[in-house]
């Protein structure tokens, strides 16, 4: 595992909120939706990005915002016009006194705007779970990455733009996908510049010795580990791998294998047909009830209510259905 895998293979998108949007100036929109990552893309002409604490940036054709929630940012035609429509955290649309707009801007598949011919199109995709996107990549994260179109070279906001405004069969996995691989190579590219200090847990990755480790735990979470089995892999004495894998990682060996199985844990629950059952043995607990009792203890929430904010297919009631 190369020493970012483990930070960007974790977006794993599942009916997220896809969305065109096509205004023409004078247009501003305060982001409220409370989701833990979006990303904005410039189709089309300009915009500003306000974020809720930080100075605007203007985005031009082509750029790309990573937003991180939850915190509401603005995103509008002059960073000094005041906002004029929220997107809430149903991803409903209103005014700023809550009336409904959803109607009176739709402008067809996954598309809205307030002018069809608008001279500014922005593409909006949103991670609307926390689940979605491991706290180890949000932590590492600033509130808000810009990639210039000027500083790589990519072919995927175009393919979005293409995919967003088709209603095809199996529609939802292809954006779900783009919107995962966008992302990714947005952060490649962010944690490549030189003054972007990569966190410690992926740079001890690089380490001979706690990579190993790490890559030994990555590879068989099923297994009993213990410190003690750990060190024996990677031929140092007990005592001297707990202290380096901490110092380099953060937090001890044992309790890094806890987060990632139940990392692993809320991707497998996200399939239908898997048990709780099934998923904690595939992770390395004795049960589902203790998979369930430390799934509630570091996440917040039972498998039983991850899954089914994962699969369940909300239609907000506003901006454009889920895709």
């Amino acid at each position: 595992m190369d020493p970012l895998a483990g930070l960007i293979s974790g977006p794993r998108a599942t009916g997220a909120f896809v969305l065109r949007s096509i205004m023409e100036p004078p247009w501003s929109l305060q982001i409220d939706d409370r989701a833990p990552l979006s990303l904005v893309a410039v189709g089309r002409g300009e915009a500003w990005i306000s974020p809720h604490d930080g100075e605007p940036i203007r985005l031009t054709e082509g750029d790309i915002a990573v937003v991180r929630g939850p915190e509401r940012y603005v995103v509008a035609d002059d960073p000094a016009r005041a906002p004029r429509v929220v997107i809430n955290p149903d991803q409903s649309c209103t005014t700023l006194h809550g009336e409904p707009l959803a109607e009176s801007m739709d402008l067809g598949v996954r598309t809205w705007g307030n002018n069809p011919s608008g001279r500014t199109v922005l593409l909006t995709g949103t991670y609307t779970t926390p689940g979605e996107i491991s706290r180890r990549l949000l932590s590492a994260l600033p509130p808000l990455i810009v990639q210039r179109r000027t500083d790589w070279d990519s072919r995927l906001v175009t393919l979005l733009h293409d995919e967003v405004v088709r209603d095809e069969p199996g529609q939802e996995a292809v954006l779900d996908r783009l919107l995962d691989l966008l992302l990714i190579a947005v952060l490649r590219a962010w944690f490549a510049r030189p003054a972007v200090e990569t966190p410690s847990w992926v740079r001890a990755q690089t380490d001979p010795v706690v990579g190993k480790a790490m890559r030994i735990l990555q590879n068989n979470p099923a297994q009993p580990w213990t410190v003690a089995s750990l060190a024996a892999e990677t031929g140092m004495s007990r005592a001297a791998l707990a202290r380096r894998f901490t110092e380099l990682v953060g937090e001890p060996p044992m309790t890094y294998l806890a987060h990632w199985r139940l990392a692993l844990a809320a991707d497998l629950l996200r399939e239908p047909d898997a048990t709780l059952a099934a998923v904690a043995q595939r992770v390395g607990y004795g049960s589902g009830f203790a998979l369930s009792a430390a799934f509630k203890r570091v996440r917040g929430m039972s498998p039983k209510e991850h899954r089914e904010l994962a699969l369940c297919g909300r239609t907000p009631g506003g901006v454009s259905v889920e895709v």
